[in-house]
Parts: structure tokens; C-alpha cells; sequence
């Protein structure tokens, strides 16, 4: 294991603290994002699923871990707890983070095309224009389904992209971790504490 680490806030519900306790590290359970999202849990759910499944082709996760956790990389922009929370303040080795670009995950969660950049953008408009497509949305979940298969497997392969950070700031950039172990919390803060 390499020597450096880097600093992630995570915010999670205080019940993570008896996890944290018992078993000396943290894991996100499938069943709480569900929860979380409530009705619409089935459509995200799908996402998230495509998520564990990309991310843990680039950073491999322990056999019990069905759910991502997600961390801000500054304090800056960290959810500051609220009752029934508490955030953490992690110290990782940065071989256990997978980063990701939270804007571009919006495309991910919306089930839509993600472009490369600008042009790519104009391109793809023109495309759906060529095979007499007005609505990008409707091909995953909408009037499309199953209709435009390449379509599909286009969409698929560029949420990839998702992990690619071209634009590296702390509004868009996320830390991916399959666990909180004991070791690396430094810091947990609580409700109507300051983080830092």
C-alpha cells in the first residue's frame, strides 16, 4: 500500500456509528439507497447497479458490497450533518478512491446520451435529428425501449465517461469508496458541529 492519503467527507445516517463499532468499518447497503429514493428508487436503483458494476472494473470491491459510498473531496462542499447524521472525516489511501464527475453522473441518472465535449454534443443533437428522434430521454426508459438497440449500447458505453475528469474541481469532483474502515476516520462530526 502506498503512503498517500487523501482527505474525503462523507455524510451518513448515525446509525452507521454502531456498524462502525461492531464490525470496525462501514458498508452502504443496497436497501438504504432504495429507501432513500422510495417510488422512484426502481429507475435509479438500475443506475446505481451500472455504477457498482463500472466502478468495481476499475478498482476492485470486497465480496459483501452491493452499494457505493460516496464522498465530497473538501469540506466546502460536504452536506453538513443534520439530525439523525453525522459526517466523516476520512483519510484514505488514494489506491481505494475511484473519482468521478457528479454532473456528468446526472447524465447516468437521467439514462441519456453523456457527450464528450461541446462538439459531441452538437453531433449527437444532429444524429437523433437523422434517425427522426426529438426526445434523447426516450430510449431507456420511455416510448424507445428496445426499439433502437445501438442506440442503446452507444448511451451504455459513453456513461463511462463519467469517470473521466476533465474539469477537476470540488463541485464536480466525487470520491468513490466500497468501505469506511475504522482506521481511516480521523474526525466524526455531529449535528451542529463545525466540520473543520
Amino acid at each position: 500500500m502506498g503512503e498517500h492519503t487523501v482527505k474525503l467527507y462523507t455524510r451518513q445516517n448515525d446509525k452507521t456509528l454502531y456498524q462502525l463499532e461492531r464490525d470496525g468499518r462501514i458498508i452502504n447497503q443496497r436497501v438504504y439507497v432504495e429507501l432513500h429514493f422510495g417510488d422512484i428508487a426502481p429507475l435509479f436503483m438500475e443506475s446505481y447497479d451500472w455504477f457498482t458494476k463500472e466502478a468495481s472494473k476499475r478498482l476492485p470491491k470486497p465480496e459483501d458490497v452491493h452499494a457505493p459510498i460516496w464522498c465530497s473531496i473538501s469540506v466546502e462542499n460536504c452536506l453538513k450533518p443534520i439530525p439523525g447524521t453525522v459526517v466523516y472525516c476520512l483519510e484514505v489511501p488514494e489506491d481505494q478512491v475511484i473519482y468521478f464527475d457528479d454532473v456528468k453522473w446526472d447524465y447516468v441518472l437521467n439514462r441519456i446520451y453523456l457527450p464528450k465535449d461541446e462538439e459531441d454534443k452538437k453531433a449527437y443533437r444532429q444524429h437523433l435529428k437523422d434517425i427522426g428522434v426529438e426526445n434523447g430521454f426516450e430510449f431507456l426508459s420511455g416510448k424507445y425501449k428496445g426499439m433502437f438497440p445501438e442506440e442503446e449500447a452507444r448511451i451504455r458505453e459513453s456513461w463511462k465517461r463519467a469517470f473521466e475528469i476533465d474539469n477537476w474541481t470540488i463541485f464536480n469532483v466525487c470520491g468513490n469508496i466500497w468501505e469506511i474502515r475504522k482506521e481511516w476516520v480521523k474526525k466524526i462530526v455531529h449535528p451542529g458541529e463545525k466540520i473543520e
